[in-house]
């Protein structure tokens, strides 16, 4: 029971640290603004949120080109030390290539959940009101991902699909990547 506790704990920090990071790197990616004179919020705390870790890993890894490689690594080094952090709860032997991999994985997994999350919420926020600065904010970051989708995908009736094919497409890909994991589990 305290172990279900202390992870569901450590869980949701990591989830929160690295899913800030991986954010952090997804609007540099999309050239988001990260002040305040932007009218949004939510882009400044990210980035203040996540600075005490990636600021440091800055000093020594360059970006490559628009990829920021220090949030990068500051979102797998965070999932790495929950893992060895939850094998050290549990007394399981440290093998560090597994590890390694699984934090991999466990890193691209948050970035398809993440990314489907930012698509319901841009969606629901579309529904509810719009021209607010946090709807902006989001538009920026899943406009580029729905407009190649757009140009495929019929719009009957002005409806637009695209949100469900791309939150289908992202499901599509977690399951892969799910059945790619517990295959090379198997295998080692």
């Amino acid at each position: 029971m305290l172990y279900q506790i202390l992870s569901l704990l450590l869980n949701l920090a990591v989830d929160l640290v690295s899913g800030s990071c991986l954010l952090r790197l997804y609007m540099q990616w999309q050239r988001v603004s990260m002040t305040f004179q932007s009218g949004n919020p939510l882009a400044p705390f990210i980035f203040t949120f996540s600075n005490w870790c990636v600021l440091p890993l800055r000093r020594v890894l360059p970006a490559w080109g628009r990829f920021d490689t220090s949030s990068f690594v500051a979102a797998y080094l965070v999932v790495l030390l929950k893992l060895v952090l939850l094998s050290a709860i549990s007394f399981l032997p440290l093998n560090w290539p597994w590890m390694g991999f699984w934090a991999f994985m466990e890193l691209l997994h948050l970035c398809l959940s993440g990314l489907m999350w930012l698509v319901i919420v841009y969606v629901l926020l579309s529904w509810v009101r719009t021209g607010s600065d946090v709807a902006y904010f989001l538009a920026r970051l899943v406009e580029p991902l729905l407009h190649p989708l757009r140009r495929v995908l019929p719009q009957p009736n002005g409806l637009d699909l695209s949100p469900i094919a791309l939150i289908v497409l992202l499901q599509v890909t977690e399951i892969v990547l799910n059945g790619l994991f517990n295959t090379l589990f198997k295998t080692l």
